[in-house]
């Protein structure tokens, strides 16, 4: 059974009391935080901290990741350290051009899945050759904060500065085959990341970063799909597929005109919940 990517968990590097919580938190995939959330003086500590809290994560049923600094800073010694702890995934900051991915991909090995952060306008308007860099490219994660510093605003609770960065971002992945991370809601109420999760899903994202714990479950509640979505999905496979059994091209249902890209989107919902089964 594949393990659900929808909530990616943000948490600082050296802290075991955040560390117990992100357990607790539900998120999917649990990030330990070696960048910002970690100040220089503590990075060793939270590397030495690498074996047992990945395992840790492993055994609450979580996926164990780690977000290294830019290879071009210290990120080579973040690897060093944590490679032999066998992260699931290797998130790398900052990252603007497709020769810092190659570069990761040389640094590491096995299986271990990348994921590129674009936190710039520079990485933007690169995201596709970014995320085509590395075969074990699976997804790449949208900064928030980063990017409307480096747009020259700042963050709002609706979002609306950011539109355009989620909309192209999310374009760039589906192009290249990889999943999109949409970035993180920075505001610390349930409610108000629920319905910027809310408007993720609507775009098309399937999986949101996040920083704080409490968020995890409401955001789940919204990517995961709901009993209506699903009953929905199958009385709309079922109608086309007897459409086009009695040579029809389209069939109409509950008022809406149902074609092969509604069709088609219809049976991949249905896919990904078999594969999580």
């Amino acid at each position: 059974m594949a393990r659900p990517r929808r909530t990616w968990l943000f948490v600082p590097g050296a802290d075991p009391r955040a560390h117990a919580a992100a357990a607790r938190s539900g998120a999917d995939v649990l990030i330990q935080e070696l960048e910002d959330f970690t100040p220089p003086e503590l990075r060793a500590r939270a590397r030495a901290l690498a074996p047992a809290l990945y395992a840790r994560w492993r055994a609450a049923g979580a996926v164990a990741a780690v977000r290294i600094n830019p290879l071009e800073t210290c990120g080579r010694d973040d690897l060093a350290a944590v490679l032999a702890a066998r992260p699931d995934v290797v998130l790398m900051a900052k990252v603007a051009g497709p020769e810092q991915v190659r570069a990761l991909h040389r640094a590491t090995r096995g299986r271990v899945d990348l994921v590129p952060n674009i936190e710039s306008a520079a990485g933007l308007v690169r995201t596709l050759d970014i995320v085509r860099a590395s075969p074990r490219v699976t997804a790449a994660l949208l900064a928030s904060e980063d990017v409307v510093a480096d747009l020259g605003t700042s963050r709002s609770r609706t979002g609306e500065e950011l539109a355009y960065a989620r909309a192209r971002f999310l374009v760039e992945c589906r192009a290249a085959g990889v999943e999109a991370i949409d970035c993180p809601y920075t505001f610390s109420d349930a409610r108000g990341a629920a319905a910027d999760a809310r408007g993720a899903k609507r775009l098309g994202y399937r999986a949101k970063s996040l920083v704080v714990p409490a968020h995890a479950k409401p955001v789940n509640r919204v990517l995961t799909p709901q009993p209506a979505e699903i009953a929905r999905a199958r009385r709309i496979v079922a109608a086309f597929e007897a459409a086009r059994a009695a040579g029809r091209e389209r069939v109409r249902v509950n008022g809406r005109l149902v074609e092969v890209p509604v069709y088609a989107a219809a049976t991949r919902l249905l896919a990904a919940l078999e594969s999580e089964a």
